[in-house]
């Protein structure tokens, strides 16, 4: 039987929940999941909080990444975007060799925000969409917490 949703961790925009393997998150979801508690959650949690206080650029916690090659490839793409940096959906669109329209859609099912940072990719023209409750409030609220507020002038 499934463990009863429950919220991981109060972040600044809300309740977080995820799910996971035993390799690794395979989801970071806003509202209750269903990861119980133990290392994995305790693990996740800890970086949740320090992230939220700052002290936190990169992520450790293990990952389950699963898809097509495509979507392992743009999931390990933003990853390897820097803390407090962005890329525009046409930066990632050349690297990977998709349209910048494919970019947007793979950043909107992306299965484990903050911790694989869709919000740092923007559009060229404005800063584009993202998946958290409050929407486009979510994406700035996390890239002023990275420093990049000043992206956004």
């Amino acid at each position: 039987m499934p463990a009863a949703p429950h919220s991981l961790y109060d972040s600044p925009l809300g309740p977080l929940g995820a799910d996971a393997s035993d390799d690794g998150i395979i989801r970071l979801c806003w509202g209750p999941g269903t990861l119980t508690y133990g290392p994995l959650a305790d693990r996740l949690g800890t970086e949740l909080a320090a992230y939220f206080a700052g002290t936190l650029t990169r992520f450790t916690v293990p990952l389950c990444i699963t898809g097509t090659p495509f979507q392992r490839a743009f999931l390990t793409a933003l990853t390897d975007i820097p803390y407090g940096e962005t890329r525009t959906y046409g930066d990632l669109a050349a690297t990977l060799g998709v349209s910048a329209q494919a970019i947007g859609q793979a950043c909107g099912a992306n299965p484990i925000p903050i911790v694989i940072p869709c919000h740092r990719v923007l559009g060229a023209q404005g800063l584009g969409g993202f998946s958290g409750p409050r929407g486009i409030e979510d994406k700035v609220a996390l890239l002023r917490l990275e420093g990049a507020a000043g992206l956004l002038i």
